[in-house]
């Protein structure tokens, strides 16, 4: 890299945003024919991961964990449903509240992604430390560009 480039802020070898994105965009290719074999998409994987852990959740505190708003979640949660690993329906409290339930296939599914993470990691090589550090980092820039789009509460 050139000592202009270092100081031009334009510089695409300057901008975060163009490393997280490509670093992103591998990942996501990296998983796809993991996932290819559990007929998943890599967004639906990432539903299923929560699913697994908290049966019953509401479909608003699966968007909150996910990060993503509901219209690019309820298409997502669809395509679920179609595929016959989620069932879709009212809380017993409220029913206004739309909850999500593992059918016995999607928890059956469960068994097979096991392997992904560990499949995942043999990909990526590199020291367990090392991606321990990067989440961290990555986790504290969502943070603070998600607190950045709050308003002020003053």
């Amino acid at each position: 890299m050139s000592q202009d480039s270092q100081r031009d802020p334009l510089s695409l070898e300057n901008q975060v945003c163009f490393s997280l994105y490509s670093a992103a965009n591998a990942m996501v290719r990296a998983y796809r024919p993991l996932l290819e074999r559990l007929d998943l998409t890599y967004s639906q994987y990432l539903a299923m991961l929560v699913l697994w852990q908290h049966q019953g959740i509401s479909v608003k505190t699966l968007g909150e964990k996910l990060h993503l708003d509901s219209g690019t979640l309820t298409p997502l949660l669809k395509r679920l449903e179609a595929k016959g690993l989620v069932n879709r329906g009212r809380s017993e409290l409220d029913e206004r509240v739309r909850v999500l339930h593992l059918t016995d296939k999607g928890a059956l599914l469960r068994e097979q992604a096991v392997e992904v993470p560990l499949q995942m990691r043999c990909k990526l090589g590199g020291e367990p430390e090392e991606f321990a550090q990067l989440k961290q980092l990555c986790d504290k820039a969502y943070r603070y560009l998600d607190n950045a789009d709050k308003p002020d509460k003053n």
